[in-house]
């Protein structure tokens, strides 16, 4: 049985590659602790998500360790070895503001977990594609700096401009403000393409912008999208802090994402790295989240607005995704922003 190891196993990204690879035919080792409950408390439990892995999906096997236990991690590398045909590493402290208290914990979790796993797959089953859940955190402040343009619902950029069908890979990760989780993840996405480029790994990096779906436990500090539905149907008001909500997320669904490792997991490369989201297809402001979510549900949402920007907080982000699809041209995207807020609400009805 060819084995898939995902860590975060019951994340977002994680519980949709368990769900994906298994009807591949992987038999999926699940790593997955819990700690977005610590993060987070109540909203971030994904409790919920692991009793529906282990019920519905038989060759799922779960695994309750953290990513810092180098020792833990290596007694699953060890029984499996050469099994190992994939490694899918989406575990992170995934929140800039959490970050900013908790630097110490942030780093060893986003840093020296990944570099646990990195040597575990180059002592264990070197040939395995190692494919990492970077952000396009690893670009800090850069974007803000954009010739941005306030219009009625959001910030924008000219047609002219070189980044106006999304941002690429060549925008500088250096002279910005990166926030301590940006740079946490900046180290690990680093090292996963040193461990491509120097040790012959087969790893890539994949920076996404705000990724959502049915399976998020969207979380105040974490979730953008899904947090904003649950909010705004729960209560009907939203805080809004920073740039008069007028700030732009592109929006990408976990299936697509997913569909975006089978591409790579095929045909891998050595230290690569691709930007994802939504791109142009699939992008919004959060006024436009708002305005979209009163004109379906005929909610009236309260808006309270908060004047003071969060640190570190893009003012525009749209992903560009022309490398990867250059390098991946049977990929598609199925979902844009409509559709995956028309799916949120569903879910959470039901």
């Amino acid at each position: 049985m060819k084995i898939a190891i995902v860590t975060g196993s019951c994340g977002l990204v994680g519980s949709e590659s368990v769900s994906f690879f298994s009807k591949k035919g992987f038999k999926v080792v699940g790593i997955d602790n819990n700690a977005r409950k610590l993060f987070f408390g109540k909203d971030g439990d994904i409790s919920w998500i692991k009793r529906k892995l282990i019920k519905k999906i038989k060759n799922y096997s779960h695994h309750n360790i953290d990513i810092q236990n180098f020792n833990l991690l290596k007694k699953i590398f060890i029984k499996h070895k050469k099994n190992i045909k994939l490694i899918i590493h989406c575990a992170a402290q995934p929140s800039h503001d959490w970050a900013k208290n908790k630097p110490f914990i942030d780093f060893q979790i986003n840093a020296r977990g990944t570099l646990n796993l990195l040597e575990l797959t180059k002592k264990y089953c070197n040939k395995a594609p190692f494919i990492f859940m970077s952000t396009n955190k690893v670009y800090g402040d850069s974007p803000n700096f954009l010739p941005l343009s306030e219009k009625k619902t959001r910030w924008e950029i000219k047609k002219s401009h070189k980044f106006f069908r999304g941002i690429d890979e060549t925008m500088s990760i250096d002279n910005c403000i990166h926030s301590f989780f940006g740079v946490s993840k900046s180290y690990a996405d680093l090292v996963v393409q040193e461990y491509g480029k120097n040790a012959g790994l087969k790893t890539v990096c994949f920076r996404a912008g705000c990724i959502t779906g049915p399976n998020h436990s969207g979380a105040k500090l974490h979730g953008f999208l899904a947090y904003l539905v649950k909010i705004s149907l729960l209560k009907k008001e939203y805080s809004i802090i920073g740039y008069k909500g007028k700030q732009v997320r592109d929006n990408i669904h976990s299936y697509d994402l997913i569909r975006c490792f089978w591409e790579f997991y095929k045909k891998p490369k050595k230290g690569e790295v691709y930007n994802v989201g939504g791109t142009r297809y699939s992008n919004c402001s959060i006024i436009e989240a708002l305005n979209f979510i009163e004109k379906k549900t005929k909610i009236k949402i309260k808006r309270i607005f908060k004047k003071a920007n969060r640190i570190g907080d893009h003012i525009w982000y749209v992903s560009s995704m022309k490398k990867f699809k250059k390098h991946y041209p049977n990929w598609k995207q199925k979902y844009n922003t409509k559709i995956i807020i028309n799916e949120l609400i569903e879910n959470f009805n039901n």
